[in-house]
């Protein structure tokens, strides 16, 4: 989950690293570090704690600095070790003329470790990259040949990585190496880029090339040369990366999360356009290759994803059951990958990431590939490492969504599923047609609903305000909402560092209503018209004769509710089947503003990151 940025050219070399380590300052917040490539010498500078802090340190030495013309970058989402100056990378080899930064997971370094200290090795931290070094720095000294030294040294790691590393003796030279761990060089005039993700480069170059697993790319200003792990040259195809360099600004917003919450109306018009341009013809999924016979195949279907994911695959689950009647599974990658599953040639598996390299759901699905099971991806990025493993592909067309807690990705998630829940039912003939045709004129008219909440936010911002000295909040839904529930009681934990649950509203008396009393606020959605409207108006009473707070999140106009709950946030009327793509919105803002209010982080809360590259 951390960030790397190398660079060899012609440009400021502090400049271009440090602006790229910005851009992907998402993945990781820990610590920051820079190696150059400086007239002979290779200078370091390492700093705890975020960014800003390296560029100080950078500010306060530039009178050391002569002329750079290479360097490579690094901010640390802290795995093995702590978070410390030592643990920061880049790591060097024993005699310091080596260095590496490194993103994923060594899971056999501590042996690799015992053999370098048997030959004369000396470590200084707790991190398994600083074994990369050393082990490089170890083959460099047989072979003569940073490249030859790379490849010899990642045949002897297992786990994930993408590393760069350079060498004193062979300035303006950056090798890169990847395996289960994104990484990508950027190609350029007379200067050439690595990084671990896009917003690293795109305000340099747009012509990108991907690793795969197992490649090896020797950067210089003038070349990029790619080969595999025996040395065969590959040949690889330049693609052009699909986002602008105003993505990554605030545009005047005090947070990119504030911005990314108001920017989904227009998110949910991407993912409409071109798939629903007309309520009376079929969606168009072009990219999703499920034809009739394949679905009369179909014993079940498979949803596999972490974090924001899962609760969009909850809702997937239901709008799948309910609109093509195929029975549908939802489970964390982090569970499926380590246990025997039932998933073959018979099953549908769908995997569900923002960033499409989220490591967890990567092996889950790697793991269906294997059984025969056709692969459906709902990515944010369909460049992704996911994104390649397909057979069918529903890119979300989000764009670049900066702050670490996910606001637009999960609207464009929820919109991809009810898309495909329709597809599949009108694959099928399994759902009413004017149903489906009422369905689909409310998704069009999703972003002007949204527009006329985020336009009126004053009852979201005054609940927040009061509500912002609670230690603990439940959140309660039933049925399609649920997934509301555990996604707005997420958010909260995310950014406020406040306890929060989400439960399905059935089961407060089965346990959770011994914690109420007048210090737990109830957080309860109610969508009328509904099968369950009346029963979680009936829990939210119970939750009230035990004293608790309560909160509605509701488009009702029934003056009881403004009787019962404490505070009241009204939202447009939509179907029951669609609330949960209009409920997000205040539930994202009702956190946003808690947060806010309690002087947090927002766009970058602690201990997380954006792109969970790690198991």
């Amino acid at each position: 989950m951390c960030g790397i940025v190398g660079y060899v050219g012609k440009r400021d070399v502090v400049d271009v690293i440090f602006k790229g380590l910005t851009n992907l300052e998402y993945r990781g917040y820990d610590s920051a570090g820079m190696a150059l490539q400086d007239c002979g010498e290779l200078r370091i500078y390492k700093t705890l704690g975020k960014l800003i802090n390296l560029k100080n340190e950078l500010e306060e030495r530039k009178s050391e600095l002569k002329h750079p013309t290479s360097g490579i970058g690094h901010i640390r989402w802290a795995t093995h070790g702590s978070p410390s100056l030592v643990n920061a990378h880049p790591h060097t080899c024993s005699c310091g003329r080596l260095v590496v930064v490194h993103n994923g997971i060594i899971e056999n370094y501590k042996e690799l470790r015992e053999q370098l200290i048997k030959k004369g090795c000396n470590f200084r931290s707790q991190t398994d990259t600083e074994t990369i070094a050393h082990l490089v720095a170890d083959e460099y000294a047989k072979a003569k040949d940073l490249e030859t030294a790379v490849r010899n040294s990642i045949k002897q790691l297992q786990g994930a990585y993408a590393i760069c590393v350079m060498h004193k003796d062979v300035p303006n030279l950056i090798v890169g190496a990847r395996k289960h761990a994104p990484m990508l060089v950027g190609i350029g005039e007379d200067e050439n880029f690595i990084a671990s993700d896009t917003p690293a480069i795109i305000e340099y170059t747009k012509k990108t090339i991907y690793l795969e697993d197992n490649e090896i790319a020797v950067v210089t200003k003038d070349s990029v040369k790619i080969t595999d792990i025996n040395g065969n040259t590959v040949n690889k195809k330049i693609e052009m990366l699909p986002w602008e360099p105003v993505a990554l600004s605030k545009l005047g917003y005090k947070h990119f999360m504030l911005k990314e919450i108001n920017e989904q109306p227009d998110v949910i018009r991407n993912v409409l356009n071109g798939k629903l341009y007309d309520i009376d013809a079929p969606v168009n999924l072009s990219e999703v290759k499920i034809d009739k016979e394949t679905l009369k195949k179909l014993n079940k279907i498979q949803i596999i994803a972490c974090g924001t994911s899962l609760h969009a695959a909850i809702v997937g689950k239901y709008l799948i059951e309910d609109f093509a009647g195929i029975s549908v599974e939802v489970e964390a990658s982090s569970e499926y990958i380590y246990r025997k599953t039932t998933t073959d040639s018979s099953t549908l598996v769908i995997g569900v990431s923002q960033s499409g390299e989220t490591a967890d759901t990567i092996t889950a699905i790697k793991q269906a590939k294997e059984k025969n099971s056709h692969i459906l991806i709902i990515t944010n990025r369909p460049d992704s490492n996911m994104a390649r493993l397909a057979d069918s592909l529903i890119p979300v067309n989000a764009g670049i969504e900066v702050s670490v807690a996910a606001t637009k990705s999960y609207s464009a998630q929820l919109i991809s599923f009810y898309l495909l829940a329709i597809h599949l039912a009108e694959i099928k003939d399994s759902m009413d047609k004017e149903y489906l045709k009422n369905i689909k004129h409310e998704l069009i008219q999703l972003p002007t609903k949204i527009e006329e909440i985020l336009s009126n936010t004053s009852s979201i911002q005054e609940c927040a305000r009061k509500f912002s000295s609670y230690k603990n909040f439940i959140y309660i839904a039933r049925g399609v909402n649920l997934a509301s529930a555990y996604e707005g009681a997420l958010k909260l934990k995310e950014i406020s560092y406040i306890n929060a649950t989400g439960y399905p509203a059935g089961e407060l008396k089965h346990g959770p209503i011994a914690m109420l009393d007048e210090t737990m606020p109830v957080l309860a959605i109610l969508i009328p018209g509904g099968i369950t409207y009346e029963k979680v108006l009936s829990n939210s009473e119970e939750a009230k004769a035990r004293n608790a707070k309560l909160i509605a999140l509701t488009s009702s106009t029934d003056k009881a509710i403004d009787t019962l709950f404490d505070n009241v946030i009204r939202i447009p009327h939509v179907s029951e089947v669609l609330s949960p793509a209009i409920t997000c919105v205040p539930l994202q803002l009702l956190a946003y503003y808690i947060a806010e209010f309690l002087g947090k982080d927002v766009d970058q809360p602690r201990n997380l990151a954006k792109s969970v590259t790690v198991e």
